[in-house]
């Protein structure tokens, strides 16, 4: 690893610490969040020349609480009156905190940032977008361009989820215990949300989006140390390492996408694979059974299989099953449709998909008439599957996908 990726890596880390630092002292998540992005904006700057502080977190708070000051001063002086809807308390408030001074240095408030900014009252694009921002510490241009947008589009949407965060009267607290399990599956979602689009982009040129991956892994573990004994929390970190760890694998040489049944198994990332296997083998003999936790379980038996033709489909069609009873959605029904003819015929598997033909929420999904394909080519029905292969590939934003469909369709055609 470069010195600039350390670097950016320590810079990261350390933002929401001290958004939680800011928060708690001063109040105001706009202002605090804009005062951090300052701050760490002053550190990438200064660090490489400079060299990185004795406390690096100390800095930072001292930088982003001058800037902060620094904004409440200008508002004075523009409305001539004393603006404290920025700080709580502030009785030395022209004087920015000592190096050392922001509290206790074991604290880490990460956890609760996440809640918040998966407030309910934000959509779940706004809920990614603030994530990633004050969370994940990225810019708002390197929230843009990881889904694809200007970032004269992405700014006004932090902006308004900042807004309505004040505007709802959200507190810099852990919800209450009744609240905390409908927070918690937010938080989560929010980071599957990530994950996937990292995984496999919805759009544009790329399969994958390595930066939203690794920072969706990240924030996960973050929320693993503070929630260790959580087994969906475990699930999902499980789920993203042993998912992850084909990454190598998907993509040939040209960036042509490769289907898993056809990867190359010598280059699946052995020592992630350890470690989500392992995760979710004790989260499963320790807490109650939940969707990331299966999910993880289903992806440990695809990796675990030498060869293809090795994987345990039975065992996987009946996770399937279970998980279909407890958080039924079209994609879980897509994946059980597969399980179930390799298992019981392509037929069977046929069959199970008619049941989403009416599912407006996969109208115009590509992935529906993909799996219809693969199924319908499986029983020898290669017109129809042509011409699914061919329909989904319109449906389909992601260039990598659209080459593999109509590549898929060429090759029945002849």
């Amino acid at each position: 690893m470069s010195a600039s990726e350390r670097l950016e890596d320590l810079l990261r880390e350390l933002a929401p610490q001290v958004l939680g630092v800011l928060l708690h002292r001063y109040g105001g998540f706009e202002e605090c969040e804009d005062a951090v992005q300052e701050a760490l904006l002053a550190a990438a700057m200064q660090w490489p020349a400079e060299g990185v502080p004795e406390s690096p977190r100390s800095w930072l708070v001292t930088v982003a609480s001058r800037r902060l000051i620094d904004q409440v001063r200008s508002e004075q002086a523009r409305r001539r009156r004393e603006a404290t809807a920025a700080v709580r308390e502030a009785p030395d408030a022209g004087l920015a905190p000592d190096p050392g001074d922001e509290g206790p240095r074991d604290h880490d408030d990460t956890l609760t940032l996440l809640f918040l900014c998966c407030h309910p009252a934000l959509t779940p694009a706004s809920q990614v977008a603030l994530t990633l921002r004050a969370v994940g510490g990225l810019t708002t241009a390197e929230v843009a361009r990881a889904f694809l947008m200007p970032e004269a589009t992405m700014a006004p949407r932090i902006s308004r989820a900042k807004q309505r965060i004040k505007a709802v009267g959200a507190s810099f607290e852990m919800p209450s215990a009744q609240e905390r399990p409908d927070r918690l599956d937010a938080v989560l979602h929010v980071l599957y949300l990530i994950f996937n689009e990292g995984y496999t982009a919805s759009s544009g040129p790329d399969l994958h989006r390595g930066e939203l991956t690794t920072e969706a892994i990240r924030l996960t573990r973050m929320v693993h140390r503070s929630l260790p004994d959580d087994g969906e929390v475990a699930g999902l970190l499980s789920l993203m390492l042993l998912t992850d760890a084909r990454r190598a694998a998907r993509t040939g040489p040209d960036g042509a996408l490769v289907p898993l049944a056809e990867q190359d198994r010598n280059l699946w990332d052995a020592a992630m694979i350890e470690e989500g296997t392992a995760l979710v083998t004790a989260s499963m003999s320790a807490s109650p059974l939940g969707p990331y936790q299966l999910q993880a379980a289903i992806a440990a038996l695809h990796v675990q299989a030498p060869r293809a033709a090795d994987t345990d489909w039975e065992q996987i069609r009946i996770l399937y099953a279970i998980l279909t009873r407890i958080a039924p959605n079209p994609m879980v029904t897509l994946n059980h449709a597969v399980a179930v003819a390799m298992t019981r015929g392509p037929q069977a598997g046929l069959e199970l998909l008619e049941s989403l033909d009416g599912d407006p929420r996969l109208a115009r999904h590509h992935r529906l008439h993909a799996v219809r394909a693969h199924l319908q080519e499986l029983a020898g029905e290669y017109a129809a599957a042509r011409e699914n292969y061919r329909l989904a590939a319109l449906l389909t934003t992601s260039l990598p996908e659209q080459r593999y469909l109509r590549a898929r369709a060429g090759r029945l055609e002849r």
